[in-house]
């Protein structure tokens, strides 16, 4: 078995434009601080990476890495999250997630879709020179508007979407092979990928393509009542990412799973701080621990309460609380014999052989 790595902190809800913030320097230090040995970096951040210097300039990548490692921290993955949604975009969603592009591709989805696919191709070039084997995404979404079949779908249409996501993604599985990186998407409402069922879909179009992973968040099978214990046992070969985070569903007579609509304080599902909410770490951490996961655990806050900077601080004790260092022997070992094949079959009543 293996000891996971961390704690470590994904960067994405906390990049700002005040200190500290705002530079890799001063996030990196901050981050340290906190208690953290590593960072998750979204890598459309400009503030955080120059991701092309990274995808072609080895010195660049060295200098940018040292860096973070004498202000303490090492970088864990790089996360190509925006990056990925805008490989596929529903038109429903094109004014919003136009947000999310450059100003040059705005208003022109096939350009907005093609730089996107660019910019996958460039992170992973970044995360091999990186070092790092792991990258984390989001898959996009085609059939996201028909998440819920009324009026009824004419048949065949979720399947020509998830057709068209793997035509997409394929392409970018097999660069991810060349770069020796697993994209681990993370399995998320609003993304085509949203459950088992939806990423085997995916997963079934590219012919079990090994680049093709699963990064695990807790806190949105809690908010769709998904069993993410048995999800585990399910997909641990799948497994390349984690990230932990905390949420709470508490049904009323108003509101159940689909309460969007309300403020997310309001809602009957929300995202808490570490240890406010009801994901039961520990036995995450154990069977984790047992399928020799051997990534970082990463904290990523999303609080619909408690202040930023204090779920950081107390997410760093958390993580290192619930991280469980491997013994090097069985508990009973004290008790072993030593192999004796003769031995083991006379306690068996049997004969050994002529």
């Amino acid at each position: 078995m293996k000891t996971i790595k961390g704690p470590a902190l994904f960067l994405a809800q906390f990049a700002g434009d005040e200190p500290p913030f705002d530079s890799w320097q001063a996030i990196t230090k901050w981050a340290a601080e906190c208690g953290y040995l590593g960072v998750q970096v979204p890598s459309n951040d400009a503030r955080m990476i120059d991701l092309e210097a990274a995808a072609t300039s080895k010195s660049y990548c060295e200098e940018w890495l040292g860096q973070a490692k004498a202000n303490g921290v090492a970088v864990t993955e790089l996360s190509a999250h925006i990056q990925g949604q805008l490989v596929a975009v529903h038109p429903a969603y094109d004014a919003m997630f136009d947000g999310f592009a450059p100003e040059h591709v705005r208003g022109n989805p096939d350009a907005r879709q093609q730089w996107a696919v660019e910019q996958v191709q460039i992170a992973l070039d970044a995360s091999a020179n990186l070092g790092l084997d792991r990258m984390a995404a989001f898959s996009g979404a085609l059939a996201w508007p028909y998440f819920y079949p009324w009026p009824q779908r004419p048949a065949g249409l979720i399947e020509e979407a998830f057709d068209e996501l793997a035509r997409r993604w394929r392409p970018l599985f097999d660069h991810a092979e060349e770069r020796g990186v697993d994209i681990c998407f993370e399995i998320h409402p609003g993304e085509d990928l949203f459950d088992g069922t939806t990423f085997e879909m995916l997963l079934d179009r590219v012919d079990g393509h090994s680049r093709c992973k699963m990064l695990f968040d807790p806190s949105h099978y809690v908010l769709q009542q998904l069993d993410y214990l048995d999800h585990l046992d399910v997909y641990a070969e799948r497994i390349g990412m984690f990230h932990v985070k905390d949420a709470e569903f508490r049904p009323t007579g108003r509101q159940g799973v689909y309460s969007g609509y309300a403020p997310w304080v309001e809602r009957a599902g929300r995202f808490r701080s570490l240890g406010d909410g009801q994901v039961d770490f520990k036995a995450i951490f154990a069977k984790l621990t047992a399928m020799d996961f051997d990534g970082w655990a990463v904290v990523e806050w999303e609080c619909a309460l408690k202040h930023p900077e204090d779920g950081a601080r107390e997410g760093a004790q958390f993580v290192r609380d619930h991280i469980i260092r491997v013994t090097p022997h069985a508990f009973d070992d004290f008790a072993a014999g030593d192999t004796d094949a003769a031995a083991n079959r006379r306690m068996l009543g049997l004969r050994n052989p002529v």
